[in-house]
C-alpha cells in the first residue's frame, strides 16, 4: 500500500462506501448536456458533505469516456472530492470505460482490505447519451460480460447502474447491464445526482451487507 494510502485511512477508519461516476464526455455531450452534467456534479458534492457520515464514508471517483478513457477522479472521500469541469469530444469508447470503472472499483476494494477498512458493495454509475462507438465489438461484448459477472447474486463484486440521457440507445444498454438502465427525463441532471446522493447516504448510514432501500426515482423512467 502506498504512503498516502495509509495516512488516508489512518486520519479516517470510517467503512468506505464507492461510487465511481462513469460519465460519457464524448462530442454528442457538448452544449447544455456538459454544462447539466457539470452542475449536477457540483449538486452532488455539496448534497453529500451535508451529511456528516456520508461526508467520511463515501467515496467518489470519476471515470470520463470518449475517444480515449480517463480517470478524472481517483478515490477520495466526499469533503475532499472537487469536482472537475468536463468538456465533450470525440467518439464512445464505452466498453473500454466500463473496464476502466470496474477495474479501479476492484484496486481500491484491494486497499480496504490491506488496510483492514470495512467497505461496502461499490456502485458504478454511467452516464451516457449514445451507445459504444469507434472501439471494436469483442471490447463492448468483454465488457457487457464483466458487468454481469461482477454485477451477479453469486458475486456481488459491484452494483452497476446505466442512465440513458436523450439519444441512448436503451436497447443496447439492456444488453449491457444486468438492472435495467434508466432513461433521464430531459437534462434532469441535477435531481439524478440528488438521488444518488440521497442513495449513497442511506448506504453509508447502513452497515456493510445490508440491505438498503433506495430512493424513489423522480428523475426518469425505467427501461
Amino acid at each position: 500500500m502506498q504512503l498516502e494510502d495509509s495516512v488516508k485511512f489512518a486520519d479516517n477508519a470510517e467503512p468506505r462506501c464507492p461510487c465511481v461516476l462513469l460519465l460519457d464526455t464524448s462530442s454528442s455531450m457538448s452544449g447544455d448536456r456538459i454544462n447539466e452534467l457539470n452542475k449536477g456534479l457540483q449538486m452532488f458534492k455539496d448534497s453529500l458533505i451535508q451529511d456528516p457520515t456520508a461526508s467520511k464514508r463515501v467515496e467518489v471517483a470519476i471515470v470520463t469516456f470518449s475517444s480515449s478513457v480517463s480517470v478524472v477522479q481517483n478515490f477520495v472521500t466526499a469533503n475532499q472530492f472537487q469536482p472537475p469541469t468536463l468538456s465533450a469530444s470525440g467518439s464512445t469508447h464505452m466498453g473500454s470505460g466500463i473496464q476502466e470503472a470496474l477495474t479501479l472499483a476492484a484496486a481500491e476494494k484491494a486497499k480496504y482490505k490491506e488496510a483492514g477498512i470495512a467497505y461496502y458493495r461499490p456502485w458504478v454509475f454511467m452516464i451516457t447519451d449514445g451507445k459504444p462507438e469507434g472501439e471494436s465489438e469483442s471490447v463492448v461484448q468483454q465488457a457487457a460480460q464483466r458487468v454481469k459477472e461482477e454485477d451477479s447474486e453469486a458475486r456481488k463484486a459491484v452494483a452497476f447502474f446505466a442512465v440513458g440521457v436523450a439519444g441512448a440507445d436503451m436497447e443496447r444498454l439492456k444488453e449491457i447491464c444486468v438492472r435495467s438502465p434508466v432513461k433521464l427525463d430531459g437534462l434532469n441532471f441535477g435531481q439524478m445526482f440528488l438521488w444518488l446522493s440521497a442513495s449513497m447516504q442511506r448506504v453509508s448510514q447502513s452497515n456493510p451487507g445490508e440491505q438498503v432501500g433506495l430512493p424513489a426515482l423522480g428523475w426518469g423512467t425505467v427501461s
